[in-house]
Protein backbone atom coordinates (compact mmCIF):
# COMPACT_ATOMS: atom_id res chain seq x y z
CA UNK A 1 0.00 0.00 0.00
CA UNK A 2 1.48 3.06 -1.07
CA UNK A 3 1.40 5.46 2.05
CA UNK A 4 0.66 9.29 1.18
CA UNK A 5 2.44 12.15 2.73
CA UNK A 6 1.08 15.78 2.49
CA UNK A 7 4.27 18.37 0.93
CA UNK A 8 5.88 19.92 4.15
CA UNK A 9 7.56 23.21 3.54
CA UNK A 10 10.82 22.95 4.75
CA UNK A 11 11.78 25.28 7.95
CA UNK A 12 15.22 25.98 9.86
CA UNK A 13 16.67 28.19 12.54
CA UNK A 14 19.18 30.38 11.37
CA UNK A 15 21.05 33.63 11.37
CA UNK A 16 19.85 35.97 8.94
CA UNK A 17 21.47 39.28 7.41
CA UNK A 18 20.06 41.94 5.21
CA UNK A 19 21.69 44.60 3.98
CA UNK A 20 21.61 47.19 1.49
CA UNK A 21 23.09 50.72 -0.02
CA UNK A 22 21.94 54.13 2.17
CA UNK A 23 20.84 56.69 -0.45
CA UNK A 24 21.04 54.20 -3.00
CA UNK A 25 18.51 56.35 -5.61
CA UNK A 26 20.29 59.60 -5.04
CA UNK A 27 23.96 57.99 -5.84
CA UNK A 28 22.24 56.21 -9.07
CA UNK A 29 20.82 59.44 -10.30
CA UNK A 30 24.00 61.53 -9.73
CA UNK A 31 26.07 58.87 -10.92
CA UNK A 32 24.41 56.00 -12.32
CA UNK A 33 27.18 53.28 -14.30
CA UNK A 34 29.79 54.61 -12.08
CA UNK A 35 27.66 53.63 -8.77
CA UNK A 36 26.55 51.16 -10.50
CA UNK A 37 29.98 49.61 -11.27
CA UNK A 38 31.42 50.43 -7.67
CA UNK A 39 29.28 48.80 -5.97
CA UNK A 40 29.09 45.79 -8.23
CA UNK A 41 32.57 45.70 -7.31
CA UNK A 42 32.29 46.02 -3.18
CA UNK A 43 29.81 43.28 -3.53
CA UNK A 44 31.70 40.78 -5.66
CA UNK A 45 34.89 41.67 -3.96
CA UNK A 46 34.14 42.75 -0.31
CA UNK A 47 30.77 41.85 1.12
CA UNK A 48 29.93 38.32 -0.70
CA UNK A 49 33.61 36.69 -0.07
CA UNK A 50 33.49 37.98 3.73
CA UNK A 51 29.60 36.43 3.78
CA UNK A 52 31.08 33.05 2.40
CA UNK A 53 34.42 33.37 4.78
CA UNK A 54 32.58 33.00 7.89
CA UNK A 55 30.00 30.02 6.53
CA UNK A 56 27.13 32.26 4.66
CA UNK A 57 25.28 31.99 1.94
CA UNK A 58 23.54 34.92 -0.02
CA UNK A 59 19.93 33.36 -0.90
CA UNK A 60 18.86 36.41 -2.77
CA UNK A 61 20.05 39.77 -4.63
CA UNK A 62 18.08 43.01 -4.17
CA UNK A 63 19.47 45.11 -6.92
CA UNK A 64 21.01 47.40 -4.28
CA UNK A 65 21.60 44.90 -1.50
CA UNK A 66 21.12 40.95 -0.42
CA UNK A 67 19.76 38.72 2.11
CA UNK A 68 21.99 35.86 3.34
CA UNK A 69 21.58 33.34 6.25
CA UNK A 70 24.24 31.72 8.13
CA UNK A 71 24.66 28.96 10.89
CA UNK A 72 25.12 31.50 13.50
CA UNK A 73 24.73 34.75 14.51
CA UNK A 74 28.48 35.46 15.93
CA UNK A 75 29.22 34.68 12.13
CA UNK A 76 26.72 36.75 10.43
CA UNK A 77 27.45 39.59 12.46
CA UNK A 78 31.97 39.02 12.11
CA UNK A 79 31.25 38.73 8.81
CA UNK A 80 29.16 42.05 8.69
CA UNK A 81 32.04 43.91 10.86
CA UNK A 82 34.33 42.29 8.50
CA UNK A 83 32.94 43.53 4.86
CA UNK A 84 31.61 47.06 7.06
CA UNK A 85 35.33 48.08 8.08
CA UNK A 86 37.06 47.01 4.20
CA UNK A 87 34.36 49.34 2.69
CA UNK A 88 35.26 51.82 5.27
CA UNK A 89 38.79 51.30 4.34
CA UNK A 90 38.86 51.41 0.43
CA UNK A 91 36.29 54.45 0.06
CA UNK A 92 38.03 56.86 2.71
CA UNK A 93 39.20 59.05 -0.04
CA UNK A 94 35.95 58.82 -1.82
CA UNK A 95 33.93 61.97 -1.74
CA UNK A 96 31.70 62.04 0.94
CA UNK A 97 28.75 62.60 -1.06
CA UNK A 98 29.40 59.57 -3.85
CA UNK A 99 30.37 57.15 -0.96
CA UNK A 100 28.71 54.04 -0.85
CA UNK A 101 27.87 53.12 2.69
CA UNK A 102 25.66 49.59 3.33
CA UNK A 103 23.53 49.28 6.07
CA UNK A 104 23.47 45.91 7.93
CA UNK A 105 20.27 44.29 9.84
CA UNK A 106 21.32 41.09 11.65
CA UNK A 107 18.47 38.44 13.74
CA UNK A 108 17.64 34.76 14.61
CA UNK A 109 14.83 33.21 13.55
CA UNK A 110 13.00 29.91 12.21
CA UNK A 111 12.36 30.52 8.43
CA UNK A 112 10.90 29.01 5.45
CA UNK A 113 13.46 27.90 3.06
CA UNK A 114 13.39 27.97 -0.75
CA UNK A 115 16.08 27.06 -3.48
CA UNK A 116 16.88 30.87 -3.65
CA UNK A 117 15.02 32.49 -0.75
CA UNK A 118 14.18 32.77 2.78
CA UNK A 119 10.62 33.67 3.99
CA UNK A 120 9.24 34.31 7.52
CA UNK A 121 8.27 37.22 9.98
CA UNK A 122 11.83 37.19 11.17
CA UNK A 123 12.89 38.07 7.81
CA UNK A 124 11.03 41.11 8.03
CA UNK A 125 11.95 41.84 10.93
CA UNK A 126 15.47 41.70 9.75
CA UNK A 127 14.83 43.90 6.57
CA UNK A 128 13.39 46.59 9.64
CA UNK A 129 16.32 46.28 11.53
CA UNK A 130 18.93 46.96 8.44
CA UNK A 131 16.37 50.19 7.65
CA UNK A 132 17.17 51.60 10.98
CA UNK A 133 20.94 50.80 10.87
CA UNK A 134 23.32 53.89 10.71
CA UNK A 135 24.90 53.97 7.57
CA UNK A 136 28.23 51.91 7.29
CA UNK A 137 26.48 50.21 10.68
CA UNK A 138 25.26 47.10 11.95
CA UNK A 139 21.84 46.89 13.82
CA UNK A 140 20.72 43.62 15.98
CA UNK A 141 18.08 42.32 17.35
CA UNK A 142 18.46 40.91 20.68
CA UNK A 143 18.29 37.69 20.11
CA UNK A 144 21.11 38.11 18.15
CA UNK A 145 22.82 40.56 20.16
CA UNK A 146 22.49 37.49 23.28
CA UNK A 147 24.96 35.49 21.33
CA UNK A 148 27.40 37.74 19.87
CA UNK A 149 28.07 40.08 23.14
CA UNK A 150 29.80 37.77 24.90
CA UNK A 151 31.70 36.50 22.16
CA UNK A 152 32.97 39.73 20.32
CA UNK A 153 35.05 42.07 21.62
CA UNK A 154 33.10 44.80 19.97
CA UNK A 155 30.79 47.16 21.86
CA UNK A 156 26.67 47.90 20.55
CA UNK A 157 24.14 50.85 21.95
CA UNK A 158 21.39 49.60 23.62
CA UNK A 159 18.55 51.67 21.18
CA UNK A 160 15.31 50.37 23.41
CA UNK A 161 12.42 48.89 22.06
CA UNK A 162 11.32 50.27 18.09
CA UNK A 163 8.27 49.65 16.72
CA UNK A 164 8.24 48.46 13.36
CA UNK A 165 5.37 48.66 10.23
CA UNK A 166 3.27 45.32 9.86
CA UNK A 167 5.37 43.76 13.02
CA UNK A 168 2.97 43.26 15.83
CA UNK A 169 5.87 43.05 18.55
CA UNK A 170 8.13 45.43 19.44
CA UNK A 171 11.85 44.66 19.11
CA UNK A 172 14.69 45.37 20.93
CA UNK A 173 17.77 46.72 18.82
CA UNK A 174 21.63 46.71 19.14
CA UNK A 175 23.72 49.47 17.15
CA UNK A 176 27.28 49.53 16.11
CA UNK A 177 29.87 51.44 15.95
CA UNK A 178 28.41 53.07 19.07
CA UNK A 179 27.58 56.74 19.53
CA UNK A 180 30.81 58.97 18.82
CA UNK A 181 32.88 55.83 18.15
CA UNK A 182 36.24 56.52 15.61
CA UNK A 183 37.05 52.67 14.90
CA UNK A 184 35.61 49.00 14.94
CA UNK A 185 37.63 47.74 18.09
CA UNK A 186 37.39 43.79 16.33
CA UNK A 187 39.61 44.39 13.27
CA UNK A 188 41.14 47.79 13.93
CA UNK A 189 40.34 48.86 9.88
CA UNK A 190 39.20 52.73 10.39
CA UNK A 191 35.64 52.96 10.48
CA UNK A 192 33.96 55.51 7.40
CA UNK A 193 34.11 59.06 7.91
CA UNK A 194 31.36 61.14 9.62
CA UNK A 195 28.10 60.45 7.94
CA UNK A 196 25.10 63.38 7.47
CA UNK A 197 21.69 62.65 9.30
CA UNK A 198 19.18 61.19 8.19
CA UNK A 199 16.21 63.17 7.24
CA UNK A 200 13.61 64.08 10.01
CA UNK A 201 16.14 62.67 12.52
CA UNK A 202 15.58 63.78 15.84
CA UNK A 203 16.12 62.94 19.55
CA UNK A 204 13.74 63.92 22.58
CA UNK A 205 15.23 64.64 25.43
CA UNK A 206 14.03 64.39 28.78
CA UNK A 207 11.47 67.04 29.88
CA UNK A 208 12.84 68.59 32.69
CA UNK A 209 10.48 69.32 35.92
CA UNK A 210 10.18 72.74 37.70
CA UNK A 211 8.88 71.72 40.52
CA UNK A 212 9.41 69.28 43.65
CA UNK A 213 6.01 67.06 43.32
CA UNK A 214 7.13 63.45 42.16
CA UNK A 215 4.03 62.81 40.37
CA UNK A 216 4.83 65.82 38.05
CA UNK A 217 8.45 63.93 37.36
CA UNK A 218 6.66 60.58 36.39
CA UNK A 219 4.32 63.06 34.04
CA UNK A 220 7.31 64.80 32.53
CA UNK A 221 8.85 61.78 31.80
CA UNK A 222 5.64 60.47 30.69
CA UNK A 223 5.37 63.50 27.98
CA UNK A 224 9.16 62.65 27.01
CA UNK A 225 8.15 58.72 26.59
CA UNK A 226 4.91 59.87 24.79
CA UNK A 227 6.06 61.82 22.56
CA UNK A 228 8.73 59.76 21.37
CA UNK A 229 6.62 56.99 20.43
CA UNK A 230 4.04 59.51 18.91
CA UNK A 231 6.63 61.69 16.61
CA UNK A 232 8.20 57.90 15.38
CA UNK A 233 4.71 57.47 13.67
CA UNK A 234 5.81 60.59 11.19
CA UNK A 235 6.43 59.35 7.70
CA UNK A 236 10.20 59.11 7.34
CA UNK A 237 11.02 60.40 10.78
CA UNK A 238 13.99 58.46 12.45
CA UNK A 239 13.71 58.73 16.28
CA UNK A 240 16.27 58.20 18.99
CA UNK A 241 15.10 55.58 21.33
CA UNK A 242 13.74 56.26 24.68
CA UNK A 243 16.95 54.18 26.47
CA UNK A 244 19.37 56.62 24.78
CA UNK A 245 17.55 59.66 24.98
CA UNK A 246 17.13 59.16 29.03
CA UNK A 247 20.80 58.78 29.64
CA UNK A 248 20.67 62.84 29.66
CA UNK A 249 18.48 63.25 32.04
CA UNK A 250 19.64 65.53 34.60
CA UNK A 251 22.66 66.38 32.57
CA UNK A 252 23.20 69.94 31.05
CA UNK A 253 23.40 69.17 27.63
CA UNK A 254 25.13 70.66 24.71
CA UNK A 255 22.47 70.23 21.30
CA UNK A 256 25.41 70.53 19.10
CA UNK A 257 27.44 68.12 20.78
CA UNK A 258 24.41 65.68 21.13
CA UNK A 259 23.53 65.85 17.56
CA UNK A 260 27.25 64.64 16.54
CA UNK A 261 26.46 61.88 18.85
CA UNK A 262 23.12 60.33 17.47
CA UNK A 263 23.76 61.78 14.27
CA UNK A 264 20.34 63.98 14.29
CA UNK A 265 19.40 66.84 12.88
CA UNK A 266 16.88 67.91 15.59
CA UNK A 267 16.77 68.33 19.43
CA UNK A 268 13.50 68.92 21.01
CA UNK A 269 13.55 69.79 24.75
CA UNK A 270 10.91 70.86 27.32
CA UNK A 271 10.02 71.47 30.59
CA UNK A 272 6.86 71.02 33.17
CA UNK A 273 5.93 72.82 35.65
CA UNK A 274 3.08 73.23 37.99
CA UNK A 275 1.66 75.67 40.38
CA UNK A 276 -1.16 75.53 42.98
CA UNK A 277 -3.99 75.67 39.71
CA UNK A 278 -2.10 75.58 36.06
CA UNK A 279 0.08 73.23 34.16
CA UNK A 280 2.74 74.68 32.22
CA UNK A 281 5.01 73.12 29.53
CA UNK A 282 7.28 74.49 26.96
CA UNK A 283 8.86 72.73 24.09
CA UNK A 284 11.67 74.23 22.07
CA UNK A 285 12.79 72.62 18.55
CA UNK A 286 16.43 73.29 18.04
CA UNK A 287 18.26 72.24 14.86
CA UNK A 288 21.42 70.11 16.11
CA UNK A 289 24.03 71.39 13.73
CA UNK A 290 23.49 75.41 14.62
CA UNK A 291 22.22 75.16 17.72
CA UNK A 292 19.37 77.53 16.97
CA UNK A 293 15.84 77.35 17.73
CA UNK A 294 13.30 76.34 14.83
CA UNK A 295 9.98 76.77 16.52
CA UNK A 296 9.02 77.03 20.19
CA UNK A 297 5.18 76.55 21.90
CA UNK A 298 3.99 76.94 25.69
CA UNK A 299 0.51 75.08 26.93
CA UNK A 300 -0.80 76.41 29.94
CA UNK A 301 -4.16 74.28 31.15
CA UNK A 302 -6.22 73.91 34.36
CA UNK A 303 -4.90 70.82 36.32
CA UNK A 304 -6.99 67.92 35.73
CA UNK A 305 -6.30 64.70 35.13
CA UNK A 306 -2.25 64.28 34.17
CA UNK A 307 -3.23 61.38 32.12
CA UNK A 308 -5.93 62.63 29.81
CA UNK A 309 -3.52 66.04 29.93
CA UNK A 310 -0.40 63.95 29.01
CA UNK A 311 -2.30 62.31 26.08
CA UNK A 312 -3.45 66.14 24.77
CA UNK A 313 -0.25 67.86 25.11
CA UNK A 314 1.54 64.65 23.31
CA UNK A 315 -0.91 64.69 20.31
CA UNK A 316 -1.14 68.40 20.00
CA UNK A 317 3.08 68.22 20.27
CA UNK A 318 3.11 65.82 17.44
CA UNK A 319 0.86 67.30 15.25
CA UNK A 320 2.45 70.42 15.17
CA UNK A 321 5.91 69.06 14.97
CA UNK A 322 5.05 66.95 11.86
CA UNK A 323 4.35 70.35 10.17
CA UNK A 324 7.57 72.57 11.37
CA UNK A 325 9.79 69.76 10.44
CA UNK A 326 8.94 69.42 7.00
CA UNK A 327 9.45 73.47 6.86
CA UNK A 328 12.61 72.73 7.99
CA UNK A 329 14.13 70.25 6.32
CA UNK A 330 12.52 72.23 3.01
CA UNK A 331 14.98 75.01 4.28
CA UNK A 332 17.56 72.70 4.50
CA UNK A 333 16.67 71.19 1.03
CA UNK A 334 16.90 74.98 -0.85
CA UNK A 335 20.37 74.77 0.14
CA UNK A 336 21.01 71.75 -2.00
CA UNK A 337 22.54 71.97 -5.32
CA UNK A 338 21.44 68.35 -6.40
CA UNK A 339 18.58 67.54 -3.86
CA UNK A 340 17.43 64.03 -3.70
CA UNK A 341 13.76 62.66 -4.19
CA UNK A 342 12.98 63.00 -0.41
CA UNK A 343 14.68 66.79 -0.23
CA UNK A 344 12.04 67.69 -3.43
CA UNK A 345 8.96 65.73 -1.02
CA UNK A 346 9.80 68.14 1.48
CA UNK A 347 9.92 71.13 -0.96
CA UNK A 348 6.82 70.52 -2.59
CA UNK A 349 4.85 69.71 0.98
CA UNK A 350 6.06 73.04 2.27
CA UNK A 351 4.83 74.90 -1.03
CA UNK A 352 1.16 72.94 -0.01
CA UNK A 353 1.07 74.42 3.23
CA UNK A 354 1.27 77.85 1.12
CA UNK A 355 -2.09 78.05 0.96
CA UNK A 356 -4.70 76.26 -2.62
CA UNK A 357 -4.02 78.80 -5.16
CA UNK A 358 -2.72 78.02 -8.68
CA UNK A 359 0.65 79.21 -8.24
CA UNK A 360 1.67 77.14 -4.92
CA UNK A 361 0.10 74.61 -6.31
CA UNK A 362 2.09 74.88 -9.57
CA UNK A 363 5.26 74.38 -7.76
CA UNK A 364 4.58 71.92 -5.81
CA UNK A 365 3.83 69.71 -8.32
CA UNK A 366 7.08 70.27 -9.95
CA UNK A 367 8.77 69.22 -6.87
CA UNK A 368 6.93 66.12 -6.68
CA UNK A 369 6.96 65.31 -10.36
CA UNK A 370 11.04 65.86 -10.10
CA UNK A 371 11.18 63.17 -7.08
CA UNK A 372 9.22 60.79 -9.14
CA UNK A 373 11.40 60.91 -11.91
CA UNK A 374 14.47 60.11 -9.17
CA UNK A 375 12.64 57.94 -7.73
CA UNK A 376 9.33 56.17 -9.14
CA UNK A 377 8.06 54.11 -6.29
CA UNK A 378 8.30 57.18 -3.54
CA UNK A 379 5.19 57.37 -1.85
CA UNK A 380 5.71 60.85 -0.26
CA UNK A 381 5.70 62.10 -4.07
CA UNK A 382 2.67 60.08 -4.87
CA UNK A 383 1.11 61.34 -2.27
CA UNK A 384 2.14 64.80 -2.45
CA UNK A 385 0.82 64.77 -5.88
CA UNK A 386 -2.53 63.43 -5.33
CA UNK A 387 -3.02 65.83 -2.78
CA UNK A 388 -1.60 68.83 -5.02
CA UNK A 389 -4.53 67.74 -8.07
CA UNK A 390 -7.03 66.79 -5.07
CA UNK A 391 -6.64 70.45 -4.05
CA UNK A 392 -6.88 71.93 -7.04
CA UNK A 393 -9.75 69.91 -7.77
CA UNK A 394 -11.41 71.74 -4.69
CA UNK A 395 -10.55 74.77 -4.55
CA UNK A 396 -9.37 76.26 -8.32
CA UNK A 397 -12.88 74.73 -10.13
CA UNK A 398 -11.69 74.57 -13.32
CA UNK A 399 -13.39 73.02 -16.06
CA UNK A 400 -10.43 69.60 -16.33
CA UNK A 401 -11.91 69.10 -12.47
CA UNK A 402 -12.62 65.71 -13.25
CA UNK A 403 -9.43 64.86 -14.75
CA UNK A 404 -7.36 65.80 -11.77
CA UNK A 405 -9.65 63.93 -9.57
CA UNK A 406 -8.92 60.98 -11.42
CA UNK A 407 -5.12 61.64 -11.22
CA UNK A 408 -5.35 62.32 -7.80
CA UNK A 409 -7.43 59.12 -7.47
CA UNK A 410 -4.60 56.93 -8.75
CA UNK A 411 -1.77 58.60 -7.42
CA UNK A 412 -3.23 58.22 -4.01
CA UNK A 413 -4.19 54.28 -4.60
CA UNK A 414 -0.62 53.75 -6.29
CA UNK A 415 0.70 55.18 -2.99
CA UNK A 416 -1.27 53.17 -0.98
CA UNK A 417 -0.48 50.20 -2.79
CA UNK A 418 3.29 50.38 -1.97
CA UNK A 419 2.71 51.50 1.35
CA UNK A 420 -0.88 50.72 3.03
CA UNK A 421 0.26 52.28 6.35
CA UNK A 422 0.86 55.73 5.17
CA UNK A 423 -1.77 57.51 7.46
CA UNK A 424 -1.51 60.57 4.95
CA UNK A 425 -2.41 58.69 1.64
CA UNK A 426 -5.64 57.75 3.41
CA UNK A 427 -6.13 60.83 4.29
CA UNK A 428 -6.07 62.34 0.86
CA UNK A 429 -8.21 59.50 -0.50
CA UNK A 430 -10.89 60.35 1.88
CA UNK A 431 -10.73 64.27 0.20
CA UNK A 432 -10.73 62.37 -3.20
CA UNK A 433 -13.84 60.51 -2.22
CA UNK A 434 -15.56 63.19 -0.88
CA UNK A 435 -15.47 65.50 -3.99
CA UNK A 436 -16.55 62.65 -6.52
CA UNK A 437 -20.00 62.04 -4.60
CA UNK A 438 -18.62 59.04 -2.26
CA UNK A 439 -18.78 60.72 0.92
CA UNK A 440 -19.37 57.04 3.13
CA UNK A 441 -16.49 56.08 1.92
CA UNK A 442 -14.50 59.39 2.80
CA UNK A 443 -15.32 58.98 6.32
CA UNK A 444 -14.07 55.25 6.16
CA UNK A 445 -10.68 55.96 4.97
CA UNK A 446 -10.37 58.74 7.23
CA UNK A 447 -11.34 56.87 9.97
CA UNK A 448 -8.55 54.15 9.05
CA UNK A 449 -5.72 56.87 8.81
CA UNK A 450 -6.64 57.74 12.38
CA UNK A 451 -6.43 54.51 13.18
CA UNK A 452 -2.45 54.47 11.64
CA UNK A 453 -1.89 57.56 13.22
CA UNK A 454 -4.10 59.72 16.08
CA UNK A 455 -2.81 62.74 16.09
CA UNK A 456 -4.03 63.11 12.55
CA UNK A 457 -6.06 66.33 13.21
CA UNK A 458 -6.86 66.43 9.64
CA UNK A 459 -8.55 63.27 8.97
CA UNK A 460 -11.38 64.43 11.81
CA UNK A 461 -11.96 68.21 9.40
CA UNK A 462 -12.56 66.01 6.39
CA UNK A 463 -14.88 63.17 7.66
CA UNK A 464 -16.61 66.93 9.38
CA UNK A 465 -16.93 68.11 5.51
CA UNK A 466 -17.90 64.59 4.58
CA UNK A 467 -21.01 64.85 7.31
CA UNK A 468 -22.01 68.37 5.25
CA UNK A 469 -22.07 66.40 1.71
CA UNK A 470 -24.17 63.98 3.52
CA UNK A 471 -26.83 66.66 4.51
CA UNK A 472 -26.04 66.37 8.17
CA UNK A 473 -24.27 69.71 8.72
CA UNK A 474 -24.93 69.63 12.28
CA UNK A 475 -22.47 67.21 13.14
CA UNK A 476 -19.75 68.99 11.50
CA UNK A 477 -18.86 71.06 14.07
CA UNK A 478 -17.86 68.88 16.16
CA UNK A 479 -15.35 66.65 14.06
CA UNK A 480 -13.71 70.41 13.08
CA UNK A 481 -13.53 71.05 17.12
CA UNK A 482 -11.75 67.76 17.59
CA UNK A 483 -9.30 68.54 14.79
CA UNK A 484 -8.62 71.53 16.55
CA UNK A 485 -8.26 70.15 19.87
CA UNK A 486 -5.48 67.98 18.49
CA UNK A 487 -3.95 70.80 16.31
CA UNK A 488 -5.05 74.49 17.46
CA UNK A 489 -2.25 75.93 15.67
CA UNK A 490 -2.74 73.69 12.59
CA UNK A 491 -1.32 74.90 9.28
CA UNK A 492 -4.29 73.78 7.56
CA UNK A 493 -7.14 75.54 10.24
CA UNK A 494 -8.04 77.72 7.53
CA UNK A 495 -9.65 75.37 6.02
CA UNK A 496 -11.30 73.65 8.54
CA UNK A 497 -12.82 77.07 9.47
CA UNK A 498 -14.16 77.26 5.95
CA UNK A 499 -15.70 73.55 6.34
CA UNK A 500 -17.59 74.88 9.62
CA UNK A 501 -18.78 78.00 7.59
CA UNK A 502 -20.05 75.77 4.91
CA UNK A 503 -22.26 73.69 7.43
CA UNK A 504 -23.30 77.18 9.31
CA UNK A 505 -24.79 78.29 5.63
CA UNK A 506 -26.47 74.95 5.08
CA UNK A 507 -28.09 75.16 8.80
CA UNK A 508 -29.21 78.98 7.86
CA UNK A 509 -26.71 80.48 10.44
CA UNK A 510 -25.53 82.97 8.23
CA UNK A 511 -23.44 85.51 10.90
CA UNK A 512 -22.10 82.59 11.95
CA UNK A 513 -20.77 81.43 9.19
CA UNK A 514 -19.56 84.88 8.11
CA UNK A 515 -17.21 84.68 11.77
CA UNK A 516 -15.88 81.45 10.53
CA UNK A 517 -14.52 82.75 7.01
CA UNK A 518 -13.38 85.64 8.69
CA UNK A 519 -11.21 84.07 10.56
CA UNK A 520 -10.32 81.40 8.20
CA UNK A 521 -9.19 84.36 5.92
CA UNK A 522 -7.38 86.00 8.72
CA UNK A 523 -5.23 82.38 9.52
CA UNK A 524 -4.76 82.39 5.15
CA UNK A 525 -5.47 84.75 2.62
CA UNK A 526 -4.57 82.88 -0.38
CA UNK A 527 -7.89 80.56 -0.90
CA UNK A 528 -10.29 82.12 -3.43
CA UNK A 529 -13.08 79.67 -2.34
CA UNK A 530 -12.82 81.46 1.24
CA UNK A 531 -13.12 84.66 -0.20
CA UNK A 532 -16.45 83.72 -2.56
CA UNK A 533 -17.98 81.93 -0.12
CA UNK A 534 -17.64 85.17 2.66
CA UNK A 535 -19.17 87.46 -0.25
CA UNK A 536 -22.25 84.22 -0.15
CA UNK A 537 -22.71 84.82 3.54
CA UNK A 538 -22.54 88.16 3.52
CA UNK A 539 -24.79 88.59 0.75
CA UNK A 540 -27.32 86.55 2.33
CA UNK A 541 -27.52 88.27 5.47
CA UNK A 542 -27.94 92.06 3.34
CA UNK A 543 -24.16 93.17 3.64
CA UNK A 544 -24.18 94.03 -0.18
CA UNK A 545 -21.22 95.99 -0.47
CA UNK A 546 -19.24 93.86 2.12
CA UNK A 547 -20.16 91.11 -0.20
CA UNK A 548 -18.86 92.49 -3.48
CA UNK A 549 -16.13 93.38 -1.72
CA UNK A 550 -15.49 89.80 -0.62
CA UNK A 551 -16.00 88.50 -4.14
CA UNK A 552 -13.88 91.03 -5.31
CA UNK A 553 -11.13 89.65 -3.66
CA UNK A 554 -11.90 85.99 -4.57
CA UNK A 555 -11.66 87.09 -8.71
CA UNK A 556 -8.19 88.60 -7.60
CA UNK A 557 -7.09 85.15 -6.60
CA UNK A 558 -9.21 82.88 -9.27
CA UNK A 559 -10.95 85.39 -12.30
CA UNK A 560 -12.51 82.57 -14.11
CA UNK A 561 -14.65 81.59 -10.77
CA UNK A 562 -18.50 81.26 -11.97
CA UNK A 563 -21.24 79.76 -10.61
CA UNK A 564 -21.53 77.57 -13.43
CA UNK A 565 -18.07 75.91 -12.65
CA UNK A 566 -19.55 75.46 -9.17
CA UNK A 567 -22.24 73.71 -9.49
CA UNK A 568 -20.47 71.22 -12.09
CA UNK A 569 -18.34 70.51 -9.04
CA UNK A 570 -21.37 69.81 -6.32
CA UNK A 571 -19.45 66.55 -4.45
CA UNK A 572 -23.07 65.40 -3.54
CA UNK A 573 -26.64 64.29 -4.59
CA UNK A 574 -27.75 64.21 -0.87
CA UNK A 575 -31.09 66.84 -1.31
CA UNK A 576 -30.36 68.42 2.15
CA UNK A 577 -26.61 69.44 0.97
CA UNK A 578 -28.65 70.54 -2.06
CA UNK A 579 -30.74 72.32 -0.50
CA UNK A 580 -28.25 74.27 1.34
CA UNK A 581 -25.97 74.96 -1.65
CA UNK A 582 -28.73 76.66 -3.52
CA UNK A 583 -29.28 79.31 -0.98
CA UNK A 584 -25.15 79.31 -1.08
CA UNK A 585 -25.86 79.95 -5.15
CA UNK A 586 -27.96 82.63 -4.29
CA UNK A 587 -25.61 84.49 -2.04
CA UNK A 588 -22.97 84.43 -4.58
CA UNK A 589 -25.37 86.48 -7.10
CA UNK A 590 -26.51 88.76 -4.45
CA UNK A 591 -22.82 89.81 -4.11
CA UNK A 592 -22.68 89.95 -8.47
CA UNK A 593 -21.00 86.46 -8.83
CA UNK A 594 -21.80 85.77 -12.45
CA UNK A 595 -23.88 82.80 -12.74
CA UNK A 596 -21.90 81.53 -16.38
Amino acid sequence: MVQEHSARLERRLVAILAADVAGYSRLMHAEEEATHTRLTSLLAEVVVPAIAEHGGRVVKNTGDGLLAEFPSAVEATRAALQFQNRIAEVSVKDPEDQRILIRVGVNIGDVIVEPHDIFGDDVNVTARLESISAPGGICLSAAAYDQVSSKLAVEFDDMGEQFFKNIARPTRAYAWPRSGAEAGTSYGFAVRGPVSPPYLSMVVLPFANFGDDPEQEYFADGVTESLTTDLSRIDGSFVIARNTAFTFKGKAVNVKQIGRELNVRYALEGSVQRGSKRLRVNVQLIDAETGKHIWAERFEKPIADLYDMQDEIVARLAQALDAQLILAEARRAERSRNPDAMELVFQGTACLYKGPTSEPLTQARRFFERALQIDSRNVGALVGLANVDATAGAYILTDDRSALLAMAEANAIRALSLDPDRALAHRVLGTIYNMTNRNVQAIAECEQALTLDRNLADAHAVIGMAKYYLGRASETEGHILEAFRLSPRDIFAHRWMHFLGMSKIQLGLDTEAVEWFRRSIEANRNSPFTHFALAAALGLQGSLDEARLAAAAGFALNPGFTIRRMRASQPSDNKGFLDGRERFYGGLLLAGVPDA
